[in-house]
């Protein structure tokens, strides 16, 4: 079974990136920093996710990331699906923070059950099958819309997505290029993926 065990952002601002994530999210080793030596523009085709268990954590976490400086893409609303909103962080990466729950039925406790990579694929069922074909088992897929993989008790979870949908559901435009500023830490690199997302081995 494949385990990621961190994800590294390309920042141009180390320092201020840090101090972003210690007062948004607080999420430790989980999300790791590297100067950024590459230009990007654009949607940068992939999300990360916080999952919570209730309306008040996505509340809570939303306003801290506000706080510290990330921009609102979607504000914090009830859906079909359950509660939720997006933000970008200002070293440009998007984040959702989101619960199935659409209310509330204890304390906030701060904790983040899990932090999840959705990356949107040009083409999700050849992308799949590259994973699939580097040893990932897929847990779950919808056909050539979405697919995703089994990584146990891992820190991060990852999963594939239209690049359309994806940049739909975040809020942004589906357009960019360049760098995705981002390197997955885990047992399954190192390569690079046929969208251009870096793999590297788990530290």
């Amino acid at each position: 079974m494949t385990s990621i065990d961190s994800i590294t952002l390309h920042v141009d601002d180390i320092d201020a990136a840090q101090r972003f994530y210690d007062a948004a999210f607080g999420l430790g080793p989980r999300v790791r920093l590297q100067p950024a030596d590459a230009s990007t523009t654009g949607f940068r085709a992939y999300t990360l996710s916080l999952s919570v268990s209730q309306p008040a954590a996505v509340r809570r976490l939303v306003a801290s990331a506000l706080a510290a400086g990330a921009t609102e893409l979607k504000p914090v609303q009830k859906s079909f699906w359950g509660y939720g909103g997006v933000v970008q962080a200002p070293d440009g990466a998007i984040w959702k923070i989101a619960t199935t729950s659409k209310k509330d039925s204890e304390p906030d406790d701060g904790t983040i059950e899990k932090v999840v990579l959705l990356i949107g694929a040009d083409d999700v069922a050849a992308s799949k099958k590259f994973y699939a074909d580097q040893g990932l088992t897929v847990a779950k897929s919808f056909g050539k819309k979405y697919a995703e993989f089994d990584t146990g008790t891992s820190p991060i979870a990852f999963a594939l997505y239209g690049r359309k949908s994806l940049a739909k559901d975040a809020g942004v435009a589906p357009d960019g290029a360049g760098s995705h500023r981002l390197t997955i830490g885990g047992d399954a690199g190192p390569f690079v993926d046929p969208d251009g997302f870096e793999w590297a081995a788990a530290r």
